[in-house]
């Protein structure tokens, strides 16, 4: 390689120093844990009804306002994607609102893997029509409603998360940490910053020796 062209490895910094991270430090959960945590889910007789949710929060690191924001619209299955523009919240006068995503990168088409599809097509085909479909700012066909034909929200899915692992741990001597919808994107993203890690090393074997 020329000297003159490149002198020193242009890509020699930790991903960290690009990468911020203002996040709030929550418990982690290794790909052990998940792997436990989604077999409970499964076998479980009560729980199991939310099996899919799960398994879906943990593939595809959708943040629980995107998910709990999902209609039937957003969910193409014969293309296998999710189109991400919006995210439900409720205020706190517990007005139900659908905001922006956070960034225009967080506008997007996510790809969905089989198995993902799967878990959509079985929530989507499991769905009982509500008595009237409820319109949040040009939404409608939200996923999960209420009995008053309200979406769900995060809260909803933090409490059934929190009754979730306190069965676990009630049932096993080795205890599960607090998963939480926002913990169970932690693998996703890890995995996918592995495998940016794993390009740029890439790139730069090419590179030096070009």
């Amino acid at each position: 390689m020329d000297d003159d062209v490149l002198h020193k490895n242009p890509f020699g910094f930790e991903l960290a120093t690009v990468v911020v991270n203002n996040s709030v430090t929550r418990e982690a959960v290794t790909r052990e844990q998940m792997r436990k945590f989604l077999k409970f889910v499964h076998d479980d007789n009560v729980y199991c009804k939310y099996y899919e949710v799960v398994y879906i929060l943990f593939h595809t690191g959708l943040r629980i306002s995107e998910f709990c924001g999902l209609t039937l619209r957003d969910v193409d299955l014969e293309n296998k994607s999710l189109n991400l523009d919006h995210q439900l919240q409720r205020t706190a006068n517990m007005k139900l609102v659908n905001e922006s995503t956070k960034t225009n990168a967080g506008t997007r088409k996510l790809p969905m893997t089989e198995d993902v599809a799967e878990c959509f097509r079985g929530i989507i085909e499991d769905r009982e029509p509500p008595r009237f479909e409820k319109v949040i700012d040009g939404y409608s066909g939200f996923l999960f409603v209420d009995k008053d034909c309200n979406p769900l929200v995060a809260m909803h899915w933090e409490h059934r998360f929190n009754h979730m692992v306190k069965r676990y741990n009630d049932i096993y001597r080795v205890q599960m940490p607090n998963i939480t919808p926002h913990v169970c994107r932690h693998p996703y993203v890890k995995h996918k910053t592995k495998n940016i890690r794993i390009t740029l090393n890439i790139l730069i074997f090419f590179i030096l020796n070009i």
